[in-house]
């Protein structure tokens, strides 16, 4: 992994902001809802504003160094402070899959997060059976897997976990299904005040109105979306609008992923306009983090990371002027 001078990059684009914990605040989701955290709502002084959107980093943005052993899932929070200079970070369970009911484990996470100023704010849940599975049995057993997780978010002080949609069936079937999976899920998630999110994450959850759909059945204030700027492949070469879809997505949404591929010699990811979609972010009156989640090959995991950053707090810096960072 070729890492020369990463210090150096870092020091020199090191956002200056303190962490405000915040939750979601899409413009139809305002009202304090499980797993939101104060200061979402912009009623700080004008003095104590928070900047348009807060950088975190998906776990998933380092999954070879984790994979390869080369990074232990125990130091993501240090790496995330002092490689990236960023102060929220967005686990994924399959780098630490049997320690979920580990409370020694998990207290060892949260330490480590608290000493390095970094803030947890979800865990991104696979591999635990479908929620929307047409075998009622089967349906309701990838809801309990689910739970632990759920009290593990809840200990290390997340707001959400996020989960797949998948089902079988037709489209209305698959509407009915994954609601009553993620309906039975977010119902246990609120006694622990902790958020459901969905992901467009292939599939029909990558058809935005579907998910979108799915999200109003659920009908719960704590069950909404991760809209995620690139996973629209509904399979079979079908390729969802990506813009259509993040603006279907984000009235529901509780956390906003930025995936990144490629970069031109501008800084510009190739494959998606930033502006353009974070302007459908704002535009939805969503003011919380936005997570890095970088899968390119071109660039080492590192410099993917720092040029997704990097892009990002350039396009805040850009938009800064045109909308207002508490109310939108």
């Amino acid at each position: 992994m070729n890492q020369p001078n990463r210090r150096d990059m870092m020091k020199s684009s090191l956002i200056g902001a303190s962490v405000l914990a915040v939750g979601c605040t899409s413009s139809q989701q305002k009202s304090e809802q499980p797993g939101e955290q104060p200061g979402a709502k912009g009623s700080a002084s004008a003095s104590e504003q928070a900047p348009l959107f807060r950088i975190s980093l998906a776990q998933w943005s380092l999954h070879r160094a984790l994979q390869s052993g080369k990074l232990d899932n125990l130091d993501f929070a240090k790496t995330t402070r002092e490689e990236f200079g960023i102060e929220a970070v967005e686990y994924v369970n399959s780098f630490f899959k049997d320690k979920a009911e580990d409370q020694s484990y998990l207290a060892d996470m949260k330490k480590r997060c608290a000493d390095h100023g970094v803030k947890s704010l979800l865990i991104m849940c696979d591999g635990e059976g479908r929620l929307g599975d047409p075998d009622v049995a089967a349906r309701k057993q990838a809801v309990q897997n689910h739970h632990r997780w759920v009290t593990a978010a809840k200990f290390l002080g997340c707001h959400s976990i996020r989960v797949n949609a998948a089902s079988e069936g037709s489209y209305d079937e698959q509407i009915e299904r994954a609601a009553d999976g993620l309906r039975q899920l977010s119902e246990f998630a609120s006694q622990h005040g902790l958020n459901v999110i969905v992901e467009n994450h292939g599939g029909l959850s990558s058809n935005g109105a579907w998910l979108a759909k799915t999200i109003e059945t659920v009908g719960l204030a704590n069950c909404g979306t991760l809209p995620d700027f690139g996973n629209f492949r509904i399979g079979g070469g079908e390729e969802y609008d990506r813009y259509q879809g993040v603006t279907e997505l984000m009235p529901f949404a509780k956390a906003v992923s930025a995936k990144s591929h490629d970069f031109d010699d501008a800084g510009n990811e190739t494959h998606t306009d930033y502006t353009r979609m974070m302007k459908i972010v704002l535009d939805a009156g969503y003011r919380g983090w936005v997570g890095i989640e970088y899968e390119g090959g071109g660039l080492d995991e590192y410099a993917g990371i720092l040029a997704t950053r990097k892009l990002l707090e350039r396009v805040r810096d850009d938009l800064a002027g045109k909308y207002d960072p508490a109310t939108g």
